[in-house]
């Protein structure tokens, strides 16, 4: 006569194996659900080939999705990107955006419509490499690996390491060194990695992410002065509260060396949003932990003048029949100089509300400009401002 434990012990394998039978079902078919879209893709991209229509074009008609140069490369990208959320790639996909910034996923194998980027960061306070051209390659590998992909079409650097090595050999930080001689010969170890990782055929262009305009300028300069791969874009931190580097000194590196700009947090990790205009709602990022900064931020002196703006800025949206944070958007686009702006949606109604802020753009006015202008009070003025 079987136990009680024996009997569970029945039941219980019983009910995992039905557990795993429906998991196996369901993983069949998501496969065959990508199998069939992947169909369609190349049914519609071989239709319109046919017929001398560009995949690109017909979205754009259909979507209303603007493409735009990144810097003065001839990379076509979508004026709105999107990071992070990789469950929302086919949507966005479908609603005219081809850019992805560290997308952890690939269309069936298709490339031809897609701009995948990713970011590196090297180094830490106590760490060297004997080489950082190899280490790269291993990184942008391991990453490619990852993401089922033969190359990236924008690499990113992600802040310049003061740890970084010079000419292949291994380096730590001399105090005794001074400190421009030092920068100098970082920029020139990353130039030549980056221009290695390239030549190698894992990426088509390098970038930088949270450099100072200085950094790039001499980046640029490395690169001339040794016959290496300047890079052709900046990632940088942009919305209505932070204008200074991507309205002045990012237009400037254009003119001069034609960097582009991609832009992310057009909310200020929601701050835009407008739910804290009257206190911190619980589950809002504000609220979780390890965002105490950001509470303290919306708290301050400071954050309690920027909620006043926004409620400004949202009558402002209801006369032009918007949402604030499709407005705060549509903002961040207003300027050509901007080639991309990343959304950080992680939900399909978030994701659907803010690529409909490119309606919202011919909107934008120079009289509507103005008066968004004054209610924030910090539009910042270059040196051809205050000459003219």
């Amino acid at each position: 006569m079987l136990r009680m434990s024996q009997i569970w012990n029945i039941l219980k394998g019983r009910e995992n194996d039905k557990i795993t039978q429906r998991n196996r079902q369901l993983a069949e078919f998501q496969r065959l659900r990508e199998v069939r879209a992947a169909a369609q893709l190349k049914n519609l991209e071989d239709f319109l080939r046919m017929n001398h229509v560009s995949l690109r074009d017909s979205i754009s008609y259909s979507t209303g999705m603007i493409y735009r140069n990144l810097g003065k490369s001839g990379l076509r990208v979508s004026c709105l990107g999107l990071g992070k959320c990789k469950e929302l790639m086919t949507l966005a996909y479908e609603n005219g955006i081809n850019l992805f910034d560290t997308a952890e996923v690939y269309n069936a194998g298709k490339r031809s419509s897609l701009v995948i980027t990713t970011k590196i960061f090297w180094g830490g306070k106590y760490v060297y490499i004997v080489c950082l051209s190899l280490f790269l390659s291993l990184c942008l590998r391991a990453s490619l690996g990852r993401l089922q992909l033969e190359y990236i079409d924008v690499v990113f650097a992600n802040r310049p390491d003061p740890s970084t090595p010079i000419e292949g050999r291994s380096f730590l930080y001399d105090s005794k060194l001074h400190y421009d001689n030092f920068i100098w010969a970082v920029l020139v170890e990353t130039v030549r990695a980056m221009t290695h990782v390239i030549n190698q055929g894992m990426a088509m262009y390098w970038g930088t992410s949270r450099w100072t305009s200085m950094e790039i300028m001499e980046a640029y300069s490395v690169a001339r002065q040794f016959n290496q791969i300047p890079p052709i874009c900046e990632q940088a931190e942009y919305h209505m509260f932070q204008r200074e580097k991507v309205e002045v000194q990012l237009p400037e590196l254009f003119h001069k060396i034609g960097i582009g700009a991609m832009t992310w947090s057009p909310l200020a990790c929601g701050i835009i949003s407008g739910k804290y205009t009257s206190e911190i709602p619980a589950y809002s990022r504000a609220s979780l932990k390890g965002y105490h900064w950001m509470k303290d931020k919306i708290l301050s002196e400071e954050g309690h003048r920027q909620q006043v703006k926004l409620k400004e800025l949202q009558a402002v949206a209801e006369r032009l029949g918007c949402t604030l944070p499709q407005l705060a958007i549509a903002w961040c686009l207003r300027s050509e100089r901007v080639n991309s702006v990343l959304l950080g949606a992680s939900k399909t109604e978030q994701l659907m509300e803010n690529i409909r802020a490119i309606q919202v753009l011919p909107k934008l006015s120079l009289s509507i400009v103005s008066e968004v202008n004054g209610i924030l009070g910090n539009k910042p003025y270059s040196k051809k401002d205050f000459k003219s």
